[in-house]
């Protein structure tokens, strides 16, 4: 019997694109962008307090942050509503 395993986006800010070989050993990497330095790598969602500290850790990496999406309401159409999205003194009112 086929059963799906949660997924987690994570995306990992780097300094140099050398430790895009070491990300693939902790995920799968979807995405990688070598002008704006960040890399986006899907893991487990049970194993993703553990894997942001270990990529963290790592000397290439600046930072990490994980995808927002799962914990987003499909249905939501105001994303003010959210607090994901923050009006700005250039929006229009």
């Amino acid at each position: 019997m086929f059963k799906l395993t949660e997924r987690r986006a994570l995306v990992v800010y780097i300094n140099g694109n050398r430790v895009v070989r070491t990300l693939r050993r902790y995920g799968t990497v979807r995405y990688v962008s070598r002008r704006m330095h960040y890399v986006i790598l899907y893991v487990n969602q049970d194993q993703v307090d553990q894997l942001k500290v270990k990529i963290g850790q790592l000397r290439a990496v600046r930072g990490v942050q994980e995808s927002a999406r799962p914990d987003l309401d499909p249905t939501l159409t105001d994303l003010k509503m959210t607090g994901v999205y923050k009006m700005h003194d250039e929006d229009d009112k």
